[in-house]
């Protein structure tokens, strides 16, 4: 038995392989629930109405899905290029920062022009977030995984301090519940972004903003010079430079393009659902990791991105929804760990293949 490399992917492979890996994750998990005594079809089928079917659960499916779609879109960005951004997390902190601060200093202003400044700032803010590692990759070949990843930690301390241990203009510090338990000051309703509601489904603005991203995002890639060149160095930096392509500045504009998908993310969060900046709420729900797990399970193509993002916010939904004494939230997280482990193993099998050779035994010797 031996592994080689393909030389060509059939197209079948990329629909066939992520199908059955989730009917594999989907066994595991029928053996997970069978050891810890839950009985699997009526637990899928609980989870499948608390996510989808139960009385407004398709609209906080959404709620938990549009965090997901930002960083799972800004991941894909990044990785379509070979560049491992795992500071999509820090990058959405950064964006709910200036989104927040762009929405106080503009208290006043018209609605449109508040909503527009908020997603420009938190574009920027997870921009500028991104540019650091992206620079160190450019031009000192440094690890971007390594950086990106870091400073997750730094912004998360950063946004923990603007609220907790300081009394920034981003803290409210006025009243006495605000003097009991630190908190973000409110933001002006000029800030709360639009949603509408169809059928009984809310649609938040961000999570259409998050639809139009993925369509921009496949046209950028797919129909303009800067993504052929940016698969081009993908595949083959070296071949990249051979043809003349500005290798260091795609590194850094692909980094800044992944850090604004997220920051906007981050500014959505401020506008759609928070209304605040909220360092726990945020720093404790994990979208940027989250959002890493979406883009593998998409194979970074934009539109499979939004609907995994909808089915892993139906997951955690459901956890939601039904935690408790007789089913823990972490089981939850257990079915999406199996889920991505054997979406990412089905990855072996779409770029290499399995080949069993029958060794024939040599034919005896006449004896003379």
């Amino acid at each position: 038995m031996r592994v080689e490399r393909r030389l060509e992917q059939p197209r079948w492979l990329s629909l066939a392989v992520p199908l059955v890996s989730i009917v594999v994750a989907f066994v595991f998990a029928t053996i997970v629930l069978v050891a810890t005594h839950h009985p699997p079809l009526h637990t899928f089928r609980r989870l499948f109405d608390a996510a989808f079917l139960s009385n407004g659960a398709l609209s906080e499916t959404v709620v938990a899905a549009t965090p997901l779609a930002f960083t799972g879109l800004a991941a894909a960005a990044a990785f379509r290029m070979r560049l491992f951004n795992i500071g999509g997390e820090g990058q959405l902190y950064a964006g709910a920062i200036t989104g927040a601060t762009v929405a106080l200093l503009l208290a006043g202003a018209p609605s449109p022009i508040v909503i527009g400044a908020m997603v420009i700032a938190g574009a920027a803010g997870g921009a500028v977030l991104a540019a650091i590692p992206g620079i160190l990759r450019a031009f000192f070949s440094t690890n971007e995984i390594i950086t990106s990843l870091m400073l997750n930690y730094v912004v998360a301390l950063i946004i923990d301090y603007l609220i907790f241990d300081s009394h920034s203009y981003l803290r409210d510090t006025k009243g006495f519940q605000a003097s009991v338990f630190p908190q973000g000051k409110i933001l002006p309703n000029e800030a709360s972004w639009s949603s509408w509601t169809i059928h009984g489904l809310a649609l938040p603005l961000g999570a259409l903003l998050a639809v139009l991203l993925a369509v921009a995002l496949w046209g950028l890639y797919a129909g303009t010079r800067f993504g052929f060149e940016v698969k081009v160095i993908g595949d083959s930096a070296r071949a990249g430079r051979y043809a003349g392509m500005r290798t260091r500045r795609k590194i850094l504009a692909v980094m800044c393009l992944s850090g604004a998908i997220a920051g906007i993310g981050g500014a959505s969060q401020d506008g759609d659902f928070r209304h605040q900046l909220d360092p726990r709420g945020l720093t404790q729900a994990n979208y940027g990791y989250t959002g890493i797990v979406v883009a593998a399970l998409a194979r970074y193509n934009p539109f499979a991105v939004v609907l995994v993002a909808f089915l892993l916010g139906g997951l955690q939904n459901a956890g939601f929804t039904l935690q408790g004494a007789d089913f823990p939230n972490g089981l939850v997280g257990v079915l999406q760990g199996l889920i991505l482990f054997c979406a990412l193993g089905g990855e072996l099998f779409v770029r290499y293949r399995v080949r069993f050779d029958r060794r024939r035994t040599p034919a005896p010797e006449p004896v003379s």
